[in-house]
């Protein structure tokens, strides 16, 4: 269980985010929603340990973040929007260099190379280097490295960006896997994301959490039970 109790942060001055508390479950896949400049990033980068909270809590399976940083964060990855790879490195190099960051036993290493490697069809271009690869194998080989510790709280921020349709499914499907006794945390614009992956709905604007529902409940808000209607509706816009 990953709880946030009362979460305050401001960059440059100015609050970003006011006092923010929600609970996740294992076994959920949450959708964080929120228009530009409503606070996403600087959430997600709470939860993931990158920013300290100006006041409250990030507590997982009972225990502090700030108190148990190192212990808590083995179990916790990150996934940006963009960037993390290292261009001169194959795929297989940058794996075995973040195994090296996450201090992985080379068994655990190889176990977890051939299950992702395989369940994220990167087989064929295990030995590339990463520039030469498409949007879409950076996209899944970033998330590789990631999950090679096999973290239980996985922060994803526009996951399916840049991949084609068949390759989204894939990573859909993979994620519905990897979720059932995970936490995944999905922040995403694109509301067919939120439909087809999330069983929960985080809204914020302004810093401020203003819904917590289901995909299903998020529709209804609007007649014609359209999720992007329900959105502008609760923003404002």
């Amino acid at each position: 269980m990953l709880v946030v109790k009362n979460i305050v942060k401001s960059l440059g001055g100015r609050i970003i985010l006011h006092h923010i508390n929600f609970c996740l479950q294992k076994g959920e896949i949450i959708a964080l929603l929120g228009p530009n400049g409503a606070g996403k990033t600087t959430l997600m980068r709470c939860l993931s340990g990158f920013y300290t909270p100006d006041e409250g809590k990030i507590i997982w399976q009972d225990a502090d973040l700030a108190e148990d940083r190192l212990r808590i964060l083995k179990d916790f990855a990150y996934v940006p929007e963009t960037g993390g790879l290292y261009p001169e490195m194959s795929v297989y190099e940058y794996l075995a260099f973040m195994a090296e960051c996450r201090h992985l036993k080379p068994e655990e290493f190889a176990d977890n190379l051939v299950y992702l490697t395989k369940a994220l069809d990167l087989e064929a271009v295990i030995n590339q280097k990463c520039e030469t690869l498409s949007k879409g194998y950076k996209k899944r080989v970033v998330l590789a490295g990631a999950l090679l510790s096999r973290p239980g709280f996985l922060i994803l921020d526009e996951p399916t960006e840049g991949l084609d349709p068949q390759q989204k499914q894939h990573l859909r499907a993979f994620l519905r896997q990897y979720g059932k006794d995970k936490i995944i945390l999905i922040s995403t614009h694109i509301m067919e994301e939120v439909a087809a992956l999330a069983d929960r709905v985080l809204l914020i604007k302004d810093g401020r959490l203003i819904c917590d529902t289901t995909p299903e409940d998020l529709k209804k808000i609007v007649p014609d039970n359209n999720m992007e209607s329900s959105f502008c509706t609760i923003v404002g816009n």
